[in-house]
């Protein structure tokens, strides 16, 4: 299994080049493409999403939240905001899913970089 973010389905969908989305495709082909929840709601909150690519994400399996995730969220949150370093709610959200299952994550959004640091968050 292999998560992707975001930002890696966004230049996917538009068709843009880059490691991320070759390995996006890769992970897609074989059948290994996860989706943490918070991914799949940031992507169906566009309101320009082809249906096509609603069509796909449905077919795409969503990591399910395990007994206390949030509190694992705002622990991990907590230590990366310590050390004065950036923690979006929404990316801490996608760390702990990908922590919690041990899944590495497909992403080009480079804040990720706090949680593999300090919270285990494996990159892809």
């Amino acid at each position: 299994m292999i998560a992707v973010d975001t930002s890696s389905w966004s230049a996917f969908l538009a068709g843009e080049g880059g490691a991320d989305v070759e390995k996006l495709d890769g992970a897609l082909r074989g059948g290994h493409a996860v989706l943490p929840p918070v991914v799949l709601c940031e992507l169906l909150s566009n309101a320009k999403l082809p249906a096509s690519a609603a069509k796909l994400f449905q077919h795409v399996p969503v990591l399910e939240l395990s007994e206390g995730y949030w509190e694992r969220a705002g622990r991990l949150r907590a230590s990366v905001l310590a050390q004065g370093l950036r923690a979006r709610l929404a990316d801490t959200l996608i760390a702990e899913s990908c922590i919690d299952h041990r899944v590495p994550l497909i992403t080009r959004d480079s804040d990720f970089r706090s949680f593999v640091r300090l919270g285990g968050l494996a990159l892809a």
